[in-house]
């Protein structure tokens, strides 16, 4: 018998900081989606977090520029040695953004990967601010100064970032390219960076209205919620994933 999968709300407000080895996870930006006035009109920005190398120190390291020699898996293993940011966020929270990478001690010119889960105004809206940074939105990789390189990521052929860092492909929500981060090794266990695989918790009657293909996006939702301990949405609080045992029947 399946486990039950019940989900619940990680407490804490932005900046939430989730430690871990050899990455820590910070939620910059807690993303939101609200109606607004008539016609269906919504206001809204997509989640925004950091993830941190242990060994990365502001005070001491530079940025380094992803080697023009090798191939995709050689440049993304380098760039993620530095501070990588998972989306952006739209044009309108840029100053929010910048106030919240110096509160982690980041600057933008620390930043050695974006990864864009999805090319939706509200996730990469800033990805101007990053030109030094190797950009990954949805599976378009490329160096900077536009230097694409194919990688080969698939639904069962996810891409390896470091130790306990992966990057899937979980289609759905904006089509086939749309992609998730998985970081393990956490405090929390491992935590995946949904992008809007998952609008928010309790999402579960409104998802589908938003989705280019419901029928991947409900096999990616099923995927993560199969390995992830925490959910970061892309317009909602982060929130655990708890499994029970089935209860037998009588």
């Amino acid at each position: 018998m399946s486990a039950v999968v019940r989900t619940e709300p990680l407490r804490g407000e932005p900046p939430l900081l989730v430690r871990g080895d050899p990455y820590s996870v910070v939620v910059l930006l807690q993303g939101y989606a609200e109606p607004e006035g008539i016609d269906d009109a919504v206001r809204a920005d997509g989640s925004v977090t950091l993830l941190l190398p242990q060994a990365w120190g502001s005070a001491s390291s530079s940025q380094e520029s992803p080697p023009e020699s090798g191939g995709a898996k050689t440049a993304l293993e380098e760039a993620a040695r530095g501070p990588i940011l998972v989306d952006t966020g739209g044009p309108w929270a840029r100053e929010a953004l910048l106030g919240a990478l110096a509160g982690q001690g980041v600057a933008p010119g620390d930043v050695t990967l974006v990864v864009g889960t999805h090319g939706h105004s509200d996730h990469i809206g800033n990805l101007g601010l990053f030109p030094g940074a190797a950009l990954l939105v949805s599976h378009d990789f490329c160096l900077p100064g536009g230097r694409y390189l194919p990688h080969g990521l698939g639904e069962e052929r996810p891409l390896q970032l470091g130790p306990g860092l992966e990057v899937w492909a979980t289609p759905g929500h904006g089509g086939q390219r749309d992609v998730s981060v998985v970081v393990a090794g956490t405090a929390l266990g491992t935590v995946v960076v949904a992008g809007d695989v998952f609008e928010r918790s309790g999402d579960e009657d409104s998802w589908q209205a938003l989705s280019e293909d419901p029928v991947a996006q409900e096999r990616s939702r099923k995927r993560v919620l199969g390995t992830a301990d925490v959910v970061v949405p892309g317009h909602g609080a982060p929130f655990r994933v708890v499994r029970e045992a089935p209860q037998p029947r009588n």
